[in-house]
């Protein structure tokens, strides 16, 4: 079933919004690494254990990268459809 250029556009739009939440959400992540980082630190001049503060560093940085991924796949969709879009102008 062919889908018609104002359901395509509507694609668009919605991967398009989700590109916005996507670039947000990463930037927020590197905000909380270097929050989180900046806490190791606090820890260490304190003289405590900082293995549990230094592994949520570790984990938040995988989960940025693979936000990082799903980022790409979002621009990907949206360059598909923009192209399909535009050949149906």
């Amino acid at each position: 079933m062919a889908i018609s250029p104002a359901e395509r556009t509507a694609q668009l739009n919605a991967e398009q919004s989700l590109l916005v939440k996507a670039d947000h959400d990463i930037e927020e992540g590197w905000q909380r690494i270097r929050d989180q980082e900046e806490r190791v630190l606090e820890l260490m001049a304190g003289g405590h254990d900082t293995r549990q503060a230094e592994r949520l560093v570790q984990l938040l940085k995988e989960t940025l990268v693979e936000w990082e991924r799903h980022r790409t796949l979002i621009e990907e969709r949206v360059a598909y459809l923009q192209r399909e879009v535009d050949l149906g102008n």
